[in-house]
C-alpha cells in the first residue's frame, strides 16, 4: 500500500483530502495542529503533530517513509503580518520539500492558489497564458508565488507539482460559505461594487475537485513540474452565488441589490485591513474587495485533461453544504 503524508490534515481542505485518499486505498498520515476537523477524525487516517512555525517538528514528520507528500497546510487569511506568511507559507515549504526529497518521496504536491495569477479581469486564459503576477501586495499569494518559484528552482520537475484552486467550497466548508452567510444575514442590502455589477464570474472549486486534482497531480507523469488551476465547469456569477447561498441557508431572506462605485467602499476596506490581525474584523477587506470586483474566469482545460488521464471525473454538486 502506498503511503501519503498530508500536512494541514486537521483543516478544511486537508481533512477532505485525508478522507478522499483513505477512500482511494492509500495509507494516509495527517499532520495536525491544534483544532482538528471531525471529518479527519472519522477518516481513518493516522495523526501526527506538526507546526509550520517549528522547523524541528516539520523534520520529525519524516521518521516514517512516505511515497507522496501533499503540502496543504498554510496560513490562509486576507490579513496578517508579512512575516507570519513568510515563515508559515514559504520557509516551512522549503523545509518540507527539502526533507521530502531527502527521504525519497516520489512527488511533493504543493497546494497553491489561483491568486498567483493576480486579481484582475480574466477571460478564459489557460495556465500557459497566465504568468505569476509579481505585483501582488497581499502576503498570501505573494508567498505562494515565491514557494512555487523555489520548488521549480530547487526540485527536479518529476519530483513536484502544484495545484491552484479557486474559491473552495462544499463538504463542510468552514471558510468562504460561513463568511458569505454572515455577510448576507447582516447586510441590509446586497452590494455590488465596480463595473461588473455582480455579473462577473465567481470562480468556484468544489473541494472534491480539489482532492481529485491533488490526486492527478500526484500520479501523472504529465503533471511533473506543472501547475493546474482547479475551477468547476459550471459558470456562476457573483450575483448567482449570493442568491444560491441565500436560498440554501437563509430561507425567506429577501435580497435587495445596490450597485456602487468601488471608491465608495475602499476606505472601509482599508480600515478593515489595517485594524485586523489574524482574521478580518469585518468585510470587505482590501483583498476580498479586489476579489469580488473582478471577473475571475480561467480555463479549466488542464484540470479536465488531467482528470481524464487519471481516470477521474469532474465532481458536480448542486449545493454548498
Amino acid at each position: 500500500m502506498q503511503s501519503i503524508l498530508i500536512t494541514g490534515a486537521g483543516g478544511y481542505i486537508g481533512s477532505n483530502a485525508a478522507e478522499y485518499f483513505v477512500r482511494q486505498g492509500y495509507d494516509v498520515t495527517g499532520m495536525v495542529h491544534r483544532k482538528v476537523n471531525p471529518r479527519f477524525e472519522k477518516s481513518g487516517a493516522k495523526a501526527v503533530p506538526g507546526d509550520l512555525d517549528d522547523p524541528v517538528s516539520l523534520e520529525a514528520l519524516f521518521e516514517k517513509r512516505y511515497d507522496y507528500v501533499l503540502h496543504i497546510a498554510a496560513r490562509a487569511s486576507d490579513v496578517g503580518k508579512d512575516e507570519w506568511f513568510r515563515r508559515e507559507n514559504f520557509e516551512a515549504t522549503k523545509v518540507l520539500a527539502t526533507r521530502a526529497v531527502t527521504h525519497g518521496v516520489r512527488r511533493f504536491v504543493y497546494l497553491s492558489t489561483a491568486d498567483v495569477y493576480g486579481l484582475h479581469d480574466f477571460h478564459g486564459e489557460s495556465e500557459e497564458e497566465l504568468p505569476f503576477d509579481e505585483a501582488v501586495s497581499n502576503p498570501y499569494p505573494k508567498y505562494k508565488i515565491q514557494s512555487e518559484k523555489w520548488l521549480a528552482a530547487n526540485l527536479a520537475p518529476e519530483r513536484f507539482s502544484c495545484v491552484r484552486p479557486c474559491v473552495v467550497f462544499g463538504n463542510g466548508d468552514t471558510t468562504i460559505t460561513p463568511r458569505t452567510i454572515d455577510y448576507l444575514r447582516k447586510s441590509p442590502l446586497l452590494f455590488h461594487f465596480g463595473k461588473w455589477k455582480g455579473e462577473n464570474r465567481w470562480p468556484l472549486a468544489h473541494v472534491e475537485n480539489v482532492c481529485r486534482a491533488l490526486h492527478a497531480a500526484m500520479i501523472l507523469p504529465e503533471a511533473s513540474g506543472q501547475g493546474v488551476t482547479v475551477l468547476d465547469s459550471k459558470f456562476t456569477t457573483l450575483r448567482q452565488y449570493y442568491r444560491e447561498i441565500a436560498r440554501e441557508f437563509l430561507e425567506g431572506k429577501r435580497l435587495r441589490e445596490c450597485c456602487l462605485p468601488t471608491a465608495t467602499v475602499w476606505p472601509l476596506a482599508w480600515l478593515s485591513t489595517h485594524l485586523s490581525r489574524r482574521e478580518p474584523l469585518f468585510d470587505p477587506t482590501l483583498y476580498s474587495l479586489d476579489t469580488i470586483i473582478h471577473n475571475l474566469d480561467f480555463s479549466n482545460r488542464r484540470m479536465l485533461d488531467w482528470f481524464k488521464a487519471a481516470n477521474l471525473k469532474e465532481f458536480s454538486c448542486g449545493h454548498y453544504r
